[in-house]
């Protein structure tokens, strides 16, 4: 009986190929060691630089945002105002340093958080108890909400902000066609004037206007979109509830 043929043996076994690989590495280990052409070098050079512009770019026109909304907001200077007896509590004028920096911080906030569609608070108003509660403890200070109904604003929430001195509390209200305004409050530095008094000031430029007031050395400051008078009507009602 005749036995079929074995299959021819192939050369090329696993030692073969390893030995092939040793000698194909021997070969171009020159090229392995040698540095990058200098052309690819230089492409990679320019990769870099261009991402790292690009980068600072970016960073630059974000605080150039920032930046121009304070002078959007305060651009045409500073006027000012003082209201008698407008509430239970008074609401006397007193001539006092300007809180620039205070009334800045609040503008600034403001621009940054007022646009947002999703995020435009950390606490929403559904956890209203939570909210006051949570802002209190960390401005070491009994806070209310007030209540803006009867202007037409509805809470949206807020929001813990850092502050020149301390940390800032920052409450937002919306009315029926979406335009938001927000109540920023926080403790003043002790040292300076600006702490003491009563003094209760209005502040207008092209894109916003604030009303700011100073209580036992807190600082309160209502900005919104808004002309004077019914800005000044809202703040009437935020002062007599605080």
């Amino acid at each position: 009986m005749n036995r079929p043929p074995s299959p021819p043996s192939h050369p090329a076994s696993d030692e073969n190929w390893e030995r092939l690989r040793q000698q194909l590495r021997q070969l171009h280990a020159h090229v392995l060691d040698e540095p990058a052409p200098p052309g690819l070098q230089a492409a990679a050079l320019a990769l870099a630089t261009a991402l790292r512009r690009k980068r600072r770019q970016a960073l630059a026109l974000r605080w150039m945002g920032m930046a121009a909304a304070v002078v959007l907001a305060f651009g045409t200077g500073w006027w000012t105002s003082g209201l008698h007896g407008s509430s239970g509590r008074g609401m006397a004028r007193v001539q006092a340093p300007p809180l620039h920096g205070f009334v800045r911080e609040a503008a600034v906030a403001y621009s940054l958080y007022a646009p947002e569609k999703r995020h435009p608070v950390e606490v929403g108003a559904s956890e209203e108890q939570h909210l006051v509660q949570w802002l209190s403890r960390r401005l070491d200070r009994p806070l209310k909400l007030p209540d803006l109904a009867s202007q037409g604003y509805a809470l949206v929430g807020g929001r813990l902000l850092p502050g020149s001195a301390g940390a800032r509390a920052q409450f937002m209200y919306q009315n029926a066609e979406g335009q938001r305004l927000t109540l920023y409050l926080g403790q003043l530095d002790a040292n300076t004037p600006e702490a003491r008094g009563a003094a209760f000031r209005f502040e207008a430029g092209p894109q916003l206007s604030t009303f700011y007031w100073v209580d036992d050395g807190f600082g309160y400051a209502l900005s919104a979109p808004l002309g004077r008078e019914r800005l000044l009507a809202l703040a009437q009602t935020v002062h007599g509830q605080l």
